[in-house]
C-alpha cells in the first residue's frame, strides 16, 4: 500500500487535479485530469501518467454540478482508481498568501480564517480556493490539507521592489507588489540547476508565458522581481487580461465611460489582453494562424512588451545569464520564443534555430553568452513535494 497525495487547483468554474504515489525514495505521478464548466456543461478528462484515458463524463448543458458536486465525482473516481493506496493528504494551489505565507501550511480554521481576509487581495481567485478547501473537510474530514500560495516565492524581494509609492496608511492594509506564478516558478528555480548549474547559480529571468503571463528575475534561484504585482492582471498583456495600464485610464473609464468598479474588473480580466486587442481570440495558436490584422497586432504587442520587461528585470538583475521559457506557450510556440530571443539580442542571447524548432531544452546557440531554455513546468508536483513534506514534520 502507497500513501497518495491529491493536489487540487480551483478556478471559478474548474478543478484541475493530478494524484501522486509516495514511492519511498520520491512522488511519481499516478493520474491527473480536469473538471471544468462545473456550472453551465460539467466535462469530466482523466488520463494517467503515460496520457491514456481513464475516464470521460459529461453531465449535460443546463447541469449545475458545482465544486461540492465536482468533488464528490472525483473522491468516487479516485476511489475505483487507487486500488490499496491511501489517500494520505490534499494540497492545494492557493494563489494569495499576503505578507504573513511565505512558506506551504498546514490548513485549519484558524489558517482558513486569515486567508479569508486576503480575500480583498485576490477576489476572483480567493474565493474559488477556499471554496474547494471548504468542500474537502467537510467531504474528507479525515485528510489532512496543505495550502501552497503562488505569492510565497516572491517574498524573498527586497521590500524596494516590493513597494508602491503610496502613503505608509495604504501600503501597510496590504497594498504592494506580490507577484504571482510562484509555484511554477520554485519548480524551474529546482529544474534548471540540472540543466545548467552555473546559470542557475547565476542571474536567470523565467517567462512564465501562458493563458496568464509574467517574468520573473531570479538571483542564484531566488525571486528578485517580476511583472505582476498587487494583482494577478498586472504586467504583460494575456489572454484576457490587460497587463500594465495607466491608472488614469481606470479614472477616464469611471468619469467619461461611467463604468463602475465590477464592470471596470470585468474588462481588464475578461475582455482585454490578446482577446480584446485581436478581437478574434485569447489562444496564441489561433492568433498565429489567422491573418486578421487585429491578430497580428496582439502578437507583435504581446513580444514587445515582453522584450521591454526583460530590459527592465535585466537593469533589476545587473546583467543576464539565461533566458527560460516555460508554461503553454513558452513550451509550445517557437514562433514567440524566435521572436522574444531575436528582441533579446543585444542582451548577448542568440538563438539555434533547429534546436527551438525542436523544443530544446537549450535553445540558443553554443556561442551565445547568454543561454536560452525551454523547461516544461510543474506546479503540481511542487505542492505535492510540499504536502509530502509537510506530512512528514519537515
Amino acid at each position: 500500500m502507497a500513501d497518495a497525495v491529491l493536489v487540487l487547483n480551483a478556478g471559478s468554474s474548474s478543478i484541475r487535479f493530478s494524484l501522486f504515489l509516495d514511492e519511498g525514495g520520491g512522488l511519481a505521478p499516478r493520474l491527473g485530469g480536469l473538471l471544468e464548466g462545473l456550472y453551465t456543461g460539467p466535462r469530466f478528462t482523466a488520463k494517467d501518467a503515460s496520457g491514456a484515458s481513464l475516464g470521460e463524463k459529461r453531465w449535460g448543458e443546463g447541469t449545475r454540478l458545482g465544486h461540492d458536486g465536482a468533488i464528490v465525482h472525483l473522491v468516487e473516481f479516485l476511489g475505483a482508481q487507487r486500488d490499496e493506496d491511501r489517500l494520505a493528504a490534499v494540497g492545494h494551489r492557493v494563489v494569495h498568501g499576503g505578507t504573513e505565507f511565505s512558506e506551504p501550511v498546514k490548513l485549519d480554521a484558524g489558517v482558513v480564517a486569515k486567508l479569508e481576509k486576503l480575500i480583498p487581495l485576490a477576489p476572483l481567485h480567493q474565493t474559488h480556493n477556499l471554496a474547494l478547501i471548504r468542500v474537502v473537510a467537510e467531504r474528507l474530514p479525515q485528510v489532512p490539507q496543505v495550502a501552497c500560495f503562488d505569492t510565497a516565492f516572491h517574498r524573498a524581494q527586497p521590500e524596494l521592489a516590493q513597494a508602491f509609492a503610496l502613503p505608509a496608511s495604504i501600503t501597510d492594509r496590504g497594498v504592494r507588489r506580490y507577484g504571482f506564478h510562484g509555484l511554477s516558478y520554485e519548480y524551474i528555480a529546482s529544474a534548471l540547476p540540472k540543466l545548467d548549474g552555473v546559470a542557475a547559480a547565476g542571474r536567470v529571468i523565467v517567462a512564465h508565458l501562458g493563458n496568464g503571463a509574467s517574468l520573473c528575475a531570479m538571483k542564484a534561484g531566488r525571486s528578485v522581481a517580476s511583472t505582476m504585482g498587487f494583482t494577478a492582471v498586472d504586467g504583460l498583456p494575456m489572454g484576457t487580461r490587460c497587463g500594465a495600464i495607466d491608472p488614469g485610464v481606470i479614472l477616464y473609464l469611471m468619469d467619461e465611460m461611467k463604468m463602475d468598479a465590477r464592470a471596470i474588473e470585468k474588462l481588464i480580466y475578461q475582455q482585454s489582453g490578446l482577446l480584446g486587442v485581436s478581437g478574434v481570440s485569447s489562444d496564441m495558436r489561433a492568433l498565429l494562424e489567422s491573418r486578421d490584422p487585429r491578430a497580428r497586432l496582439a502578437v507583435d504587442l504581446f513580444v514587445y512588451r515582453i522584450g521591454r520587461e526583460i530590459g527592465s528585470l535585466a537593469a533589476a538583475l545587473g546583467g543576464l545569464d539565461a533566458l527560460v521559457f516555460t508554461a503553454g506557450i513558452g513550451e509550445r510556440a517557437a514562433a514567440i520564443r524566435e521572436r522574444v530571443c531575436a528582441d533579446a539580442a543585444w542582451l548577448g542571447v542568440q538563438l539555434d534555430q533547429a534546436a527551438n524548432t525542436g523544443g530544446g531544452p537549450r535553445i540558443s546557440a553554443a556561442a551565445s553568452r547568454v543561454s536560452a531554455w525551454v523547461v516544461p513546468t510543474d506546479e503540481e508536483l511542487v505542492i505535492a513535494r510540499h504536502t509530502q513534506q509537510l506530512l512528514r514534520g519537515r
